[in-house]
């Protein structure tokens, strides 16, 4: 059985909850907000509808390897939460949980918790040590920096108290 990792990051925006979800809500956003590294493109026609059971197909490229990728949404609760889980990828478990919280009137806290395992028993705990583990650190990074340019100043404090948490970590 594939051994379960956690990702977990925090990340305060200056902009209101009423503006931020809504970028979150458009898929065409994930694009802009991964790294260029990556070769990310989403397949599914626009527009997309999010919603419960809405998939969204994806291509990328992993280290020069061509991967194709489709998530489900398994959770849609605007403005507060929403939940994204890999159908088929590069991960035996890919489960994403994205947060919102508003932060008094014009900020808002953005949450991110991957919940992720690696196919190939041994030799995949030794890629996620060797590179995987760190690529998605490098993702995430990208991503932080790449809403904090588009949405607006960020608080990196706050990602610093949540981010690296191994499988046994306490949730917060």
């Amino acid at each position: 059985m594939a051994r379960i990792h956690v990702l977990e990051r925090q990340q305060r925006i200056e902009r209101p909850l009423a503006e931020v979800f809504p970028f979150y809500a458009d898929a065409a956003n994930l694009e802009r907000i991964t790294p260029p590294w990556l070769g990310f493109e989403v397949t599914t026609p626009a527009p997309i509808e999010v919603e419960v059971g809405a998939l969204i197909s994806y291509r990328l490229q992993l280290h020069g390897i061509p991967v194709k990728w489709r998530t489900r949404i398994e959770e849609w609760s605007p403005p507060h939460r929403f939940v994204d889980a890999q159908l088929s990828g590069p991960y035996s478990l890919w489960h994403h949980t994205h947060t919102f919280r508003a932060d008094g009137d014009g900020a808002t806290i953005l949450g991110d918790r991957i919940r992720y395992a690696i196919p190939f028993g041994v030799a995949g705990e030794l890629a996620r040590a060797l590179f995987v583990g760190r690529d998605l650190e490098r993702i995430f990074d990208y991503r932080r920096d790449a809403v904090a340019a588009l949405l607006g100043k960020s608080d990196r404090g706050l990602e610093d108290d949540a981010t690296r948490r191994g499988p046994s970590a306490p949730r917060p």
